[in-house]
């Protein structure tokens, strides 16, 4: 069994869709991912699982120390991968604005995203800052926005981070 841990339904979701792309069938390959709501239960998983299934992680960069410690506790320092920001911070610069924006305007959302803009505090701000923010600004869409940015990825400007975790397992 192989598990990557992951600290939400946002980053599962996109593994999965880039596993799809790189036509991988986690299924028959014995892999899934957990989405463990939250950095601060990795520890807990990681004891939990490390005996019975290959592990990899993925994380955030704020999230890194907690990540380390837990990895490193149990000898797998090097099975976890750290996102530059965050999962989001690294499809958009993978993507670029004007690919993001053609997501949103896929979701309906373009209209949405550019009111966004106008608001006193975010006006003038870096798109890319703008977007990120933006994500965050309805739940659900937090939580399906990675998939949909992967699905709009040239898979050779795949990040890093999500390559080396699928890759790990």
């Amino acid at each position: 069994m192989n598990v990557i841990l992951v600290e939400g339904e946002s980053d599962r979701l996109a593994l999965e869709a880039l596993a799809r792309r790189r036509e991988r069938d986690l299924d028959a390959e014995d892999v899934s991912i957990h989405a463990i709501g939250g950095a601060h239960a990795i520890r807990r998983e990681v004891e939990r699982l490390h005996e019975h299934a290959r592990l990899a992680g993925l994380c955030d960069a704020q999230e890194k120390p907690h990540f380390r410690k837990a990895f490193e506790a149990v000898g797998l320092a090097d099975r976890f991968f750290v996102c530059e920001r965050d999962l989001e911070d690294e499809l958009i610069r993978a993507l670029g604005v004007a690919a993001v924006e053609e997501v949103l305007v896929a979701r309906h959302e373009l209209g949405l995203f550019r009111s966004f803009q106008q608001q006193r505090a975010w006006r003038g701000r870096d798109p890319a800052e703008q977007l990120r923010r933006f994500f965050g600004t309805y739940s659900h869409r937090k939580i399906e926005i990675g998939a949909m940015l992967v699905n709009a990825l040239d898979l050779d400007r795949v990040p890093r981070p999500l390559d080396g975790v699928l890759a790990a397992v």
